[in-house]
């Protein structure tokens, strides 16, 4: 397995195609968290905006590869071991962008008597929880379960969407319990929604990895 990461990985950065996602994730925190913002606001921001950005990520490694390079993978590997490398590997630039969201969060917010250890605990907590929600998203929206890519970046962008808005979603907990946090004055610890998230990408990305299997 940490050959395929490797190898996902080498993938993921000679195509470049990693730089737009990031960019426009960077231009969300840069516009979104301002110098003197209670920390907890930064930080659950931060951790939203890694939603839709970890879904783009995954379409982007799940159709690096050509066709007929896909198959020689698989054929070697296995198609399940494959898919679940990209999807891992999306996963792990995802988080790698949203430490450098909440340490930019961190640096920038006002602490407002929240105890640094414990804020960047609580941050890392919702940071986490957003990525593997947008992991989910990503892993239902696109190949193999949604093939063509006017469906999947519908589907991805409807389903971030809904990642944000409905009130069962991890996302949204994480980051709602940190806006709360920052307006009561304690520094709660969304344990509970990264739990949830770790749940619902497990489910996710066991059902694209098995229909990659089907397909292979």
């Amino acid at each position: 397995m940490t050959a395929l990461l490797r190898y996902q990985g080498a993938l993921l950065l000679r195509s470049q195609r990693w730089i737009a996602p990031l960019v426009v994730y960077a231009a969300f925190v840069a516009v979104g968290i301002r110098p003197g913002d209670p920390v907890l606001d930064s930080l659950g921001f931060a951790a939203a905006g890694l939603v839709p950005q970890t879904a783009w990520l995954v379409r982007i490694c799940v159709t690096n590869e050509p066709d007929a390079a896909r198959d020689c993978t698989a054929a070697a590997s296995g198609p399940v071991r494959v898919h679940a490398a990209a999807l891992l590997t999306a996963l792990a630039g995802a988080l790698l962008a949203g430490a450098a969201g909440g340490a930019v969060a961190l640096l920038l917010g006002d602490p407002a008597g929240a105890e640094p250890a414990r804020a960047t605990l609580a941050g890392a907590s919702a940071v986490a929880a957003c990525a593997l929600t947008g992991a989910a998203v990503g892993a239902l929206c696109s190949r193999p379960l949604v093939r063509r890519r006017g469906y999947a970046v519908l589907a991805g962008g409807l389903g971030s969407l809904l990642a944000w808005v409905l009130a069962g979603s991890p996302a949204r907990s994480a980051v709602t319990a940190l806006v709360k946090g920052a307006h009561s004055g304690s520094v709660p610890l969304p344990f509970t929604a990264l739990a949830g998230a770790l749940l619902l990408a497990a489910a996710a990305g066991t059902a694209a990895c098995l229909a990659a299997a089907r397909r292979g």
